[in-house]
């Protein structure tokens, strides 16, 4: 444990301390404050012009609006902030000499991985502060709110530990982060290229499992509604593991290459 979190400890200064980091938390709650006020500026001129508020414009499903649009970044958000995990320390030389430290190949890609969720955790805190003042418009189910803002942080940690494994392939961080946007956006659009096998019953098991190999499938049709289901729990557990695995594997290989 000691091992681990100093490599969490360095790793979550390094984020702190970097103009990248800081700029992607500013370019995000600058479009997600625009966001924010466009939305309130439509809803109150139709109060203002004496107009019926739109169907479906009260605070929980603006909250859950609000956070859908912050997740379907994440596109971009996660494989910028996993890009450097490992490709940044295979460039400069510095991940074969980290190699020989006394941890496991696991403890090290751990130790980098919950670092950048730490960071993820810390830009998803930033939008309670949305969500406080939209809970001002009316009532907010608390409990539907918890389980939609713990499937965005599943789904957080499940997109950096993704696009992450590029991280390990490739010393090129755009290299590394052009591929994690394409593996995230794949994921995203899942559910939706599921459709493409329905109607033939020869790819109906095809057609199920790219379903649910998709994040949609477990977040906006479910936790973003306030549904907590235990195979949701189980997909986001399952890839982040198996991610951190394959990471490991690559690492290992690295040092094995090294000795």
């Amino acid at each position: 444990m000691g091992a681990l979190f100093a490599v969490y400890k360095r790793e979550v200064a390094l984020y702190f301390k970097s103009f990248i980091a800081y700029g992607i938390t500013f370019a995000l709650m600058l479009f997600m404050g625009l966001i924010f006020q466009s939305t309130l500026s439509q809803l109150f001129s139709f109060v203002q012009q004496g107009g019926q508020v739109p169907q479906g414009a009260n605070a929980a499903n603006l909250i859950s609006g609000f956070l859908d649009t912050f997740v379907f970044l994440l596109f971009v958000i996660s494989p910028v902030l996993a890009m450097r995990l490992l490709a940044e320390e295979s460039r400069e030389g510095t991940l074969e000499v980290l190699m020989t430290l006394p941890m496991s190949d696991w403890v090290f890609v751990t130790g980098k991985f919950l670092a950048a969720w730490t960071f993820y955790t810390f830009l998803l805190a930033l939008t309670l502060i949305h969500a406080w003042m939209l809970s001002l418009l009316g009532p907010v189910n608390v409990g539907i709110l918890a389980i939609a803002y713990l499937g965005a942080w599943l789904y957080g940690g499940t997109t950096i530990a993704v696009s992450m494994i590029w991280s390990a392939v490739t010393d090129d961080q755009l290299v590394a982060a052009f591929l994690g946007v394409t593996t995230v956006l794949a994921l995203y659009l899942a559910s939706n290229l599921g459709t493409v096998f329905e109607g033939n019953l020869l790819a109906a098991n095809a057609s199920a499992f790219v379903r649910e190999l998709g994040l949609t499938t477990h977040f906006n049709e479910t936790m973003l509604s306030g549904l907590l289901r235990a195979e949701d729990i189980a997909y986001f557990v399952a890839m982040i593991v198996i991610s951190i695995f394959i990471t490991t594997l690559i690492v290992g290989t690295r040092r094995w290459r090294a000795s």
